[in-house]
């Protein structure tokens, strides 16, 4: 193994590191200020960047989740009165779900909440960091 290749394996694990301290950050303040979960943060940002409402299909591809997952957490956004299940009217296979008025209400405050509390984790990152970042992770591959 070469020392820039072992740099780069120290540089992933570093990036792994972050994200997932990140990541389970976000999920604890999700359920202690907000009585959610990351997961139906997510189905309610796919959602609510898809207004006209997407198949069970697409949400599950948008997520990178299987169906089963996915399902499961529309059954309680569905019970919550946050989504809204509507047959195709050229498929009846198919189910389209979006987001209700309530569920639309529900995520934008959510999103607020998340958006302040992503740029805390973040504070001590500055503009000029960012932008160096940002670039960085595109020449990546990355869809930051």
């Amino acid at each position: 193994m070469t020392e820039h290749s072992k740099r780069r394996l120290k540089m992933w694990i570093r990036l792994l590191g972050v994200t997932r301290a990140a990541e389970n950050h976000l999920r604890e303040h999700l359920r202690v200020n907000h009585d959610t979960t990351l997961p139906r943060f997510d189905v309610m940002a796919a959602l609510w960047r898809r207004r006209d409402g997407v198949t069970m299909s697409e949400l599950s591809r948008m997520l990178l989740v299987s169906n089963g997952n996915a399902t499961a957490v529309v059954d309680r956004l569905e019970k919550d009165g946050f989504v809204a299940r509507r047959p195709s009217e050229t498929d009846r296979r198919t189910v389209f779900v979006a987001l209700t008025e309530a569920g639309l209400a529900e995520f934008e405050g959510l999103a607020a909440g998340h958006e302040a509390e992503v740029s805390k984790v973040f504070a001590t990152v500055s503009e000029a960091d960012l932008d160096a970042l940002t670039e960085i992770l595109k020449r990546m591959g990355g869809t930051t």
